[in-house]
């Protein structure tokens, strides 16, 4: 179940339709990440020139901007994954109604979440990756540091996560929680496969709509399941 599903989340999110999600999603995050560089640089500046840092020496004080520019990129390239995933956090409804109008026309919609639990939603989809991002940049620096720990820890974190919204859509949350925990074997393995795809640099940018293609494909199964038990149950007695 878990790889057909898998398979489909990750051609679904290569269509014109999710590409223009993505798009959209990228276009936001360099543009919230250009405006916090420039108000960085321009701080940096301002502090410089009040405290007259290197003021004797002006060939220092350009070279020291300029490194404090560059380092300033590199800390901002370490922040696109979270900055990308709380961006993507206010798409996730339009994504999975995508993949509920491709597979599932004949079903019911779900219910768009609200702007408050959007906002929720996507403040921890960025603290959570943030989390994750820190965990990676951590064990590469870190020899002999097993990276099962990487990837058991944040295939329960982002199977949690993104599978509790997709079933959000259809179920409040309190029961949305109750199913992932009854099938916390199903979600966690969803959640591995979302881990794999976190732990690709620059792939990980679509890894907020491959993990909600994924949790509705995984959630839509795990209800039809549901659903038919009791029905077969029903007709044996």
């Amino acid at each position: 179940m878990i790889i057909e599903a898998a398979f489909k989340a990750w051609w679904q999110i290569l269509s014109p339709p999710f590409r223009r999600i993505l798009w959209r999603s990228l276009a936001l995050t360099l543009a919230l990440l250009a405006l916090a560089w420039l108000g960085l640089t321009r701080l940096l500046a301002l502090l410089m020139e009040r405290y007259q840092v290197f003021a004797d020496y002006p060939l220092v004080d350009s070279f020291a901007f300029a490194f404090a520019g560059i380092g300033m990129l590199v800390a901002l390239a370490f922040l696109v994954p979270p900055v990308s995933a709380l961006v993507a956090g206010y798409f996730l409804d339009d994504a999975a109604e995508l993949v509920e109008r491709r597979h599932y026309g004949q079903e019911p919609p779900g219910a768009p979440l609200s702007l408050g639990r959007s906002i929720v939603f996507g403040l921890r989809f960025a603290a959570l990756s943030l989390l994750v991002n820190a965990v990676a940049l951590t064990l590469i620096f870190i020899p002999g540091v097993n990276l099962v720990a990487f990837f058991v820890a944040n295939g329960y974190l982002l199977g949690r996560e993104y599978f509790e919204l997709a079933a959000g859509r259809f179920r409040p949350m309190p029961e949305a929680a109750a199913m992932r925990a009854a099938h916390r074997g199903a979600v966690f393995l969803a959640g591995l496969a979302i881990a794999a795809v976190i732990a690709v640099p620059v792939l990980n940018l679509v890894t907020p709509l491959f993990g909600i293609a994924l949790m509705v494909h995984v959630h839509k199964r795990l209800s039809a399941r549901a659903t038919a038990v009791p029905a077969r149950a029903t007709a044996e007695v």
